[in-house]
C-alpha cells in the first residue's frame, strides 16, 4: 500500500519527483536513482515502483532486480549502487539524529525522543532526508507539522 505525505502534494500526482516512499524502498535495496533515471520511466514504470512490495527479503531482491532491469532498459547501464545501512538511523528508535535534532533547533523546535519513537519508520526516513538534503529543506517544516511534532 502506497503513502504520500501531504508535503509532497504538489507533485503527487505526476509523479515528477521521487516519492519518499520510493526513496525509503531505495536505500532498502541500496540503489542510488537519479533523477533523470525517474523522468525517463513512464507513468506506469512510476507507479509501478510506488506500489511494488519492498518489504521482505525476496521481495526486496525483486525490487532491486526490477529497478536494475528497468534502468539498464532505459539507459544500456545500471545504475550506481548504494552502500545497505545495517542499523539504518531510521530504524534507530532510541535517539534521534544529529541532523534531525539540528534541524528542528534551527526552527526554534524541539524533537521528544518519545515522539521520535511514535513515529513510522517511514516518518523518521523522510526527515532524516529532509533535514540532511538541501534542497528539499523547505519540506522539513510541513513534515514536522504534518507528523503532529509541532
Amino acid at each position: 500500500m502506497s503513502q504520500f505525505f501531504q508535503f509532497e502534494a504538489d507533485f503527487v500526482a505526476s509523479l515528477r519527483c521521487i516519492p519518499m516512499q520510493v526513496r525509503y524502498k531505495l536505500d532498502t535495496v541500496g540503489i542510488k536513482l537519479k533523477l533523470n533515471h525517474w523522468h525517463s520511466f513512464s507513468i506506469e514504470e512510476r507507479k509501478n515502483l510506488v506500489e511494488r512490495p519492498c518489504n521482505t527479503a525476496e521481495e526486496i531482491k525483486n525490487y532491486r532486480e526490477h529497478l536494475r532491469s528497468l534502468v539498464f532498459n532505459h539507459f544500456q547501464t545500471y545504475p550506481p549502487d548504494l552502500p545497505i545501512e545495517s542499523a539504518p538511523l531510521w530504524m534507530q528508535i532510541n535517539s534521534i539524529p544529529q541532523s534531525v535534532s539540528d534541524h528542528a533547533q534551527e526552527l526554534h523546535l524541539a524533537i521528544a525522543l518519545s515522539q521520535w519513537q511514535t513515529l513510522s519508520s517511514l516518518q523518521r526516513f523522510a526527515l532524516i532526508k529532509l533535514s540532511t538534503s538541501n534542497h528539499e529543506n523547505n519540506n522539513f517544516l510541513p513534515a514536522l507539522e504534518e507528523f503532529n511534532l509541532r
